[in-house]
């Protein structure tokens, strides 16, 4: 199944509420990423709280073109690893 985000919005600086196509609902705290890289624009209060979801569903998009996908915001909410949200990626042989 394809995670989709319905709805988010900002809360305070760093901090996000995002609901999924599923249910899955929850807080996501980002002070991890602020300041670093394209992430330093969350500097200005203003420009965090300036999300939207894109077109697809499929992200969280900024400007200065800064985006976070859906399935990386959703294991951040549910705790649950990669492996565990894509299980057919555990049996696939890596190629470089």
């Amino acid at each position: 199944m394809m995670i989709k985000i319905t709805e988010a919005r900002a809360l305070v600086p760093y901090r996000l509420y995002v609901k999924f196509s599923d249910g899955v609902e929850g807080e996501i705290e980002l002070s991890d990423l602020a300041g670093q890289g394209v992430f330093a624009a969350w500097n200005d209060p203003k420009v965090f709280e300036q999300l939207r979801i894109s077109p697809t569903r499929r992200s969280l998009e900024w400007k200065n073109r800064i985006d976070l996908c859906a399935d990386s915001l959703y294991m951040r909410v549910t705790g649950k690893a990669a492996q565990n949200l894509f299980p057919r990626l555990a049996h696939e042989e890596a190629r470089a």
